[in-house]
């Protein structure tokens, strides 16, 4: 792939027939060639062939929606559950930023990972069997990280919380508020 390639951003078009239309080859392509895009980091934008209202997010959603229905799925019930209950909270964007860090973290860790001679057998890639039995036996060992940077993680977004708090508290104490009293039931 060319440097030219991957500078340009690839434009695909949303038709209301549900079709996409990759504009940089001028043909109709499917949700699996966009996962390929998606794979192969090229960079893209999908919008409504009509509105032209971005729909990237939309159809990303929706491949993370074939692949969790395909196989076995990534996110559990209760993660998902956990997610959805913070759209509308106060912490909402905080959170899409903390997962966001988080995933490039975990991103980071495995293309540093890779780059090294372990990450590779007799100088070729991992193929995903050697990966397998690679994870078979490194996966403690890498579960083990895994947990204690997440123990970090979880700490470090304690203490922000606390630091969030203590702040409203110092910006807000000025302020004549009195006591808050909860309203009783008079049946």
């Amino acid at each position: 792939m060319s440097s030219t390639k991957k500078s340009t951003e690839r434009l695909i078009k949303k038709y209301p027939n549900r079709r996409l239309y990759d504009t940089q080859t001028s043909s109709y392509i499917t949700l699996t060639d966009v996962k390929q895009l998606v794979l192969d980091a090229d960079t893209f934008t999908v919008i409504d062939a009509k509105s032209s209202e971005d729909l990237t997010r939309s159809i990303l959603l929706q491949i993370i929606l074939e692949e969790e229905a395909n196989g076995a799925p990534m996110f559990s019930s209760a993660v998902l559950s956990q997610i959805i209950r913070y759209y509308g909270h106060a912490m909402q964007g905080m959170m899409g930023s903390y997962l966001e860090k988080n995933v490039q973290a975990f991103t980071d860790i495995q293309n540093k990972f890779t780059g090294t001679p372990a990450g590779s057998f007799e100088g070729k890639p991992f193929s995903p069997e050697m990966w397998t039995q690679f994870m078979n036996v490194q996966g403690p060992m890498m579960q083990g990280m895994m947990n204690n940077y997440i123990e970090q993680s979880k700490s470090l977004f304690v203490q922000m919380q606390e630091q969030m708090q203590n702040q409203s508290k110092t910006l807000f104490g000025a302020f004549p508020f009195g006591p808050i009293i909860p309203p009783t039931d008079k049946k």
